[in-house]
């Protein structure tokens, strides 16, 4: 949360040029509270432990928030019990007319597929324009970011020779932006993923901007420059054991997958995995759920369209 002081008081230039947050009383008399509305799209094949690891995350912080989960109508899950799917989630259809604050769509392990190979694509395209138009921000993880870089810039994916998975240090580029607020110039974040996007792409477009990235696993997070759109390709939610169960998986298959990097002490797959990178992702969804929804999103959720469109048109 900020702290309030007045816009005189010497410490205020140093701390704005730290990138503290910092309110005047001018802001804090006019701001109204209320609970923030969040929706997820889980894609995962593993819901629960999906949908367990974001919440842990939005739940650190002191803002209070109301949770809508949700599930796509063309595919059918495998791996979660339809009794879970149907007392916890809705469809798309059913929250249609809502607004959000703020939405998050997970990953999925359909990157071998071409996007309109995925059978719920359509529906996907369907939720993204509702997030651009109905939602303040959205926040695309791995996957799905790569879904919607490619559907509302037209930028491409390309496969890799060998899967990015592992523990890989990652530079901040952009030290000013509210999303790294008291991060360190360096952070840790886990990949796991079989394509990339490439940077090149990326400043063809003037209106996205790349935030963080790493030598060994590429970009990691882009944003629209008015910070309604999100995109990162890591998972900051992985838990502990997260790569250690794709990996053993992996093996149980016989696919013969490489040991993921920067993981396992001594490198040795039998060895508990250091938890390296958990104050930084609570961090960063802390950062996004305050400064990128709370601080902006206006108190009537049907105001949410025109004030989105309000920061597209400063932001060109």
């Amino acid at each position: 949360m900020p702290i309030k002081i007045p816009k005189d008081l010497p410490a205020y230039t140093a701390l704005e040029d730290e990138n503290i947050f910092i309110m005047t009383d001018d802001r804090a008399v006019s701001q109204d509270i209320r609970p923030l509305e969040i929706a997820i799209v889980n894609l995962m094949p593993t819901k629960i432990a999906t949908e367990t690891q974001i919440l842990r995350l939005l739940g650190n912080s002191p803002i209070q928030v109301n949770i809508t989960l949700l599930r796509t109508e063309d595919h059918q899950s495998k791996n979660t019990p339809l009794i879970h799917l149907e007392r916890f989630y809705k469809t798309f259809s059913e929250i249609r007319e809502h607004s959000f604050d703020g939405m998050i769509i997970t990953g999925a392990p359909v990157e071998h597929l071409p996007f309109e190979e995925v059978d719920y694509w359509q529906e996907l395209k369907t939720i993204m324009k509702f997030a651009q138009e109905q939602v303040y921000s959205t926040l695309y993880l791995c996957w799905a970011a790569q879904a919607a870089l490619n559907y509302f810039y037209g930028i491409p994916k390309y496969k890799l020779e060998k899967k990015i998975s592992g523990i890989f240090c990652h530079e901040v580029l952009n030290p000013t932006s509210r999303l790294f607020r008291g991060f360190d110039d360096e952070f840790l974040a886990p990949h796991s993923r079989h394509t990339e996007i490439h940077a090149d792409d990326i400043y063809k477009h003037s209106d996205l901007q790349i935030l963080a990235a790493s030598s060994e696993a590429g970009i990691a997070v882009v944003e629209s420059k008015n910070r309604n759109q999100i995109f990162m390709t890591g998972h900051l939610e992985y838990d502990r054991n997260t790569l250690d169960g794709e990996y053993k998986r992996d093996v149980a298959k016989c696919l013969n997958p490489a040991v993921p990097k920067h993981y396992y002490p001594a490198d040795n797959p039998e060895n508990t995995p250091l938890m390296t990178w958990r104050a930084h992702a609570h961090l960063f969804y802390s950062n996004w759920l305050n400064y990128y929804v709370y601080q902006e999103t206006p108190f009537s959720l049907s105001d949410i369209t025109e004030c989105k469109y309000r920061s597209s048109s400063a932001s060109n």
